[in-house]
C-alpha cells in the first residue's frame, strides 16, 4: 500500500519502534512471510500486525497474500527517500 503521499514524519515515525526496525533489517536480508517474521517476538500476532500495518502505511514494507501465505518485502525506495533527505542534512 505504497502511497505517494507519505511524508518524512510517516516514515521516520514506522521507524522509531524497536520492533519495527527489526522487522525491517529482517527484510533486508530478503522476503519473509508473517509468521516468519512475527516469531522472534514476544506479543500476539494481532499486535505484531499492528507494528506491519504502520510499516506497509509509511510504504516501507509491502504485503502479497500468496494462497495461504502472507508474503512481505521491503520496499528500498523508501529507504533511499530517508537516506537522501538524511544525506543534505550533513552538507
Amino acid at each position: 500500500m505504497a502511497n505517494s503521499s507519505v511524508t518524512l514524519d510517516d516514515l521516520f515515525g514506522a521507524l522509531s519502534d524497536p520492533t519495527r526496525r527489526a522487522v525491517v533489517e529482517r527484510l533486508g536480508r530478503g522476503p519473509a512471510s508473517v509468521g516468519e517474521l512475527a516469531d522472534p517476538f514476544p506479543m500476539t500476532l494481532p499486535s505484531f500486525m499492528k507494528h506491519l500495518k504502520v510499516l506497509e502505511d509509511s510504504g516501507l514494507v509491502m504485503t502479497k497474500k500468496t494462497g495461504r501465505t502472507r508474503m512481505c518485502t521491503l520496499d528500498r525506495r523508501r529507504l533511499r527517500r530517508l537516506q537522501t533527505w538524511l544525506e543534505h542534512q550533513r552538507i
